[in-house]
């Protein structure tokens, strides 16, 4: 893991305050290097979705720049989305389509079309789908198991950069486990992944870099090796509290 090259996903001062006057973020500046994972931790209204949506190009930013490999976001979203997979909290697919009908489709969708039924079997038992689920309708699925076709669609897509938000919501623990040696693999293939989620202890146990937000501010960002013999979850509490006391 080299931080020599740009970064590859980099908001820089990006801020975005929205019709309501509400500041949703407030000049956030942090990166993501390629091999590497960030973990944005914070609570609901933190900012957390909305830096995703940024760099999705959902929303228009206020001030600032996201930047995907090098290309503005809001200047170039076509081409800063060709760059991009991303697994949102809600996986939204299609109910009546099998899973393997799910990842054939938005694999050509995404102008895949040499992957086989075989290529599918093999990603979906990546992502912890069992066998005998491949072909069954995803109306039979529970939440879990739909993160899990969102998040072999993501693979498929074979982008640099993977945006995940909350991606172990409604995973059983087993589940959660198998998704964060999945993030371990796909970091070692060389993908920057920055990951908005609650779960503190698997944050530590996987991310390179933590960032925590609150009120739409970055108030903490630590590296793996300078959180290795702190207590996280002291921290979050920490940092949370001192900057309500500042404010």
């Amino acid at each position: 893991m080299t931080t020599d090259s740009p970064p590859m996903l980099e908001a820089d001062g990006l801020s975005k305050r929205y019709d309501n006057g509400t500041l949703a973020l407030d000049a956030l500046s942090m990166s993501v290097h390629s091999g590497h994972v960030y973990a944005m931790l914070g609570a609901n209204g933190a900012g957390k979705t909305t830096a995703i949506n940024l760099f999705l190009n959902f929303i228009d930013p206020t001030a600032g720049e996201a930047r995907v490999n090098g290309v503005v976001t809001h200047r170039e979203p076509l081409k800063a989305k060709a760059n991009l997979a991303y697994v949102s909290e809600n996986v939204m697919l299609y109910p009546n389509f099998t899973a393997l009908q799910n990842l054939d489709f938005f694999a050509r969708l995404g102008g895949n079309t040499s992957y086989d039924k075989d290529d599918y079997r093999r990603v979906l038992l990546r992502v912890g789908l069992q066998e005998e689920a491949h072909a069954r309708r995803l109306k039979e699925f529970s939440k879990g198991m739909r993160q899990k076709c969102g998040i072999a669609i993501a693979i498929l897509k074979n982008a640099p950069a993977i945006l995940l938000d909350e991606p172990t919501a409604g995973l059983d623990p087993k589940a959660a486990f198998e998704f964060i040696s999945l993030l371990d693999s796909l970091r070692e293939e060389g993908k920057a992944i920055l990951m908005s989620t609650h779960d503190i202890f698997r944050a530590k146990g996987v991310a390179d870099l933590v960032g925590i937000l609150n009120k739409g501010r970055l108030v903490m960002e630590r590296t793996k090796d300078e959180i290795a013999g702190e207590d996280l979850e002291k921290l979050y509490v920490e940092h949370m509290a001192g900057y309500m006391e500042a404010a």
